[in-house]
């Protein structure tokens, strides 16, 4: 799991780099499905979220968008962090 963690963490980085673009990114995260199912569906709610709102905020230039780019991925960030905290937690 690590190895995807790491994955998904250096696309927001890609990014925000504009090496890859959102439609991309979006793909990439949600074909993590070994990731999602290591964890409580409510990580999976989150995500789908959160990436449902990067798609839209890709429509729309940034000014115009209520969704910001750089706060979903920040989100994106801590959402990585407590799924890391989760995977790492005794059982």
């Amino acid at each position: 799991m690590f190895n995807i963690i790491q994955q998904l963490d250096a696309s927001i980085t890609d990014l925000s780099e504009e090496c890859i673009n959102i439609r991309q990114f979006c793909q990439l995260w949600r074909t993590q499905t070994d990731l999602l199912a290591a964890l409580p569906p409510q990580f999976a709610e989150v995500m789908e979220n959160l990436l449902s709102r990067m798609e839209a905020s890709s429509l729309f230039t940034e000014e115009s968008c209520s969704f910001s780019q750089a706060d979903l991925t920040a989100q994106l960030r801590i959402w990585l962090k407590k799924a890391t905290a989760r995977l790492n937690a005794p059982a």
